[in-house]
């Protein structure tokens, strides 16, 4: 398998994983899209609560250059902790949502805890 499409499955999975803790029973649902053509991965909140609208990332991963750029993260752990566990080095993981300066400060706290 090409380091592509590992990192789509790894992606996939953490999708799926996110979508298990979610309680079924909320007003808001929580989705997964998935798209192989433009390598762009999310998790999304949408629905009412209780006339105001809900549309939020919850994350953005997307493919680019042969990385894995997480766009948005506002989950608790952080997606670039997971994405270590599942064995995606630091030097493949870009922190889109930070800076273009301050990337390379970030990247160096990359580490599996």
């Amino acid at each position: 398998m090409d380091r592509i499409t590992n990192y789509r499955h790894i992606i996939e999975r953490i999708l799926a994983e996110h979508l298990e803790y979610i309680p079924k029973e909320r007003e808001i649902e929580t989705i997964a899209v998935s798209d192989d053509i433009s390598n762009n991965f999310l998790l999304l909140d949408l629905g009412w609560q209780p006339t105001r609208r809900i549309h939020s990332v919850i994350f953005h991963l997307r493919i680019k250059d042969d990385k894995i750029w997480i766009e948005q993260d506002w989950t608790e752990e952080g997606v670039a902790r997971e994405l270590l566990r599942a064995g995606v080095p630091p030097q493949d993981i870009v922190l889109g949502f930070q800076p273009p300066d301050m990337r390379s400060y970030a990247q160096e706290l990359l580490t599996v805890p």
